[in-house]
């Protein structure tokens, strides 16, 4: 008998490359602009990060402390990969009351809401299949869909959201597996879509036959105006819409702790997904969670944190006109973290970003928010991390900077 051998040289080999997925789609802009303006003299506007000064520790310290003390067996072992089921009644019990009637097996807990959206794009997406996305749009859904090898596409739309004209076209014109939406206190916008034009869009998903992925991490944050109901409570959305939601933004962002209440089938494809990914949700963290609900007011707690952020967010807006060129533009939001500028047209921000650097500000330059051709004079900034003050001194300097 004859094997056949290879023989490798007596030189190193060059090793297999990296998957065409890992080389195409880039880092995160907004993770690389925070490494680069770490030094604590930079007032930065650049992240979507809470205010740490306002995380309930104490109350979160108690919740880890009561679970280990009380069932350490089950806080330290593994868990089921749809999650815990005290969290994910909790969490049934929280959508329902605002509106969107929840049993606890339509949730699965994910490790942050950004889990959420690979184990959809595992779950929904072939290599080539199109998705449809705001203009702009959340830039970590962006590389999500497109680390899975989707072709993303942006949905032409006006200071409502995306305009569902363009939007049903392109469903016809594409047939895109899904359409991904930050529907109230969008990031990087702010805007918030009205009830008419979360109808309309929630029509066209029955009529053309789409899931619509509704990420709502932001709602809870509001400062003014009336809630508006979710773009899954609507007629035509109801078997057909993921909700997403995270305790990121009202709770703490190191607890890594997000969900999604989805169709059981779908549901059921992210869980064995998940089991793929990571198993689960740390145990530890999802019954800290259940504790902290049922011994604390989460909802008292939201409301201090969103009565700062409103007061930074209307030193920001108080702050904007001296500091911005004449003829820019800004959005108002009526809650959430961020205000995006439309500087008058010639501005790139992105080319401006190292100069304004230098004067110890940094925001977030717009292009990256885009799946389609961007708009280089916007910029994103978060109002919510400094206080008023320094939020004065932040847009002085930045004001100083542009005019330079």
């Amino acid at each position: 008998m004859i094997v056949n051998q290879t023989v490798c040289a007596d030189t190193a080999a060059a090793l297999p490359p990296l998957a065409a997925r890992a080389t195409s789609v880039g880092g995160s802009p907004v993770r690389d602009i925070l490494a680069v303006t770490a030094r604590p003299e930079v007032i930065n506007f650049a992240g979507g990060l809470p205010a740490p000064e306002l995380f309930d520790a104490e109350g979160i310290a108690a919740a880890y402390r009561d679970v280990l003390a009380e069932a350490p067996a089950r806080a330290l072992q593994y868990s089921t990969t749809e999650g815990e089921p005290t969290l994910r009644a909790a969490l049934a019990a929280r959508t329902s009351a605002r509106g969107a009637v929840t049993d606890a097996d339509d949730v699965l807990v994910t490790t942050g809401s950004q889990q959420a959206l690979s184990l959809l794009a595992t779950a929904l997406l072939e290599p080539g299949d199109a998705v449809l996305v705001e203009s702009p749009c959340y830039l970590a859904a962006l590389q999500a869909f497109g680390f899975a090898g989707a072709r993303v596409i942006a949905v032409p739309g006006d200071e409502d959201g995306p305009d569902p004209e363009a939007l049903e076209d392109l469903v016809v014109r594409e047939r895109p597996k899904l359409f991904y939406t930050v529907p109230t206190f969008q990031n990087p916008t702010g805007r918030t879509m009205p009830a008419a034009r979360r109808a309309a869009l929630a029509g066209i998903a029955g009529r053309c036959g789409l899931w619509i992925v509704e990420d709502d991490p932001y709602g809870e944050l509001r400062f003014e105006g009336e809630r508006v109901p979710w773009i899954a409570t609507f007629e035509g959305a109801r078997d057909r819409t993921v909700l997403l939601g995270s305790f990121s933004k009202v709770m703490a962002p190191g607890l890594r702790l997000g969900w999604l209440r989805a169709p059981a089938a779908l549901r059921r494809a992210c869980a064995v997904a998940k089991q793929a990914a990571d198993l689960h949700t740390p145990t530890v963290n999802q019954l800290a969670a259940a504790r902290y609900l049922a011994d604390r007011d989460l909802d008292a707690h939201v409301a201090r944190v969103a009565a700062v952020y409103g007061e930074r967010r209307d030193a920001m807006l108080a702050g904007l006109e001296d500091a911005l060129p004449e003829g820019s533009a800004w959005t108002r939001p009526e809650g959430g973290m961020f205000v995006w500028v439309r500087l008058p047209q010639g501005h790139d921000t992105t080319a401006l970003l190292p100069e304004v650097v230098q004067y110890d500000v940094a925001y977030v330059p717009g292009a990256p928010f885009y799946a389609g051709e961007p708009d280089r004079a916007t910029l994103r900034l978060c109002f919510v991390t400094q206080t008023p003050d320094e939020i004065a001194e932040g847009l002085r300097r930045l004001g100083k900077a542009l005019r330079a």
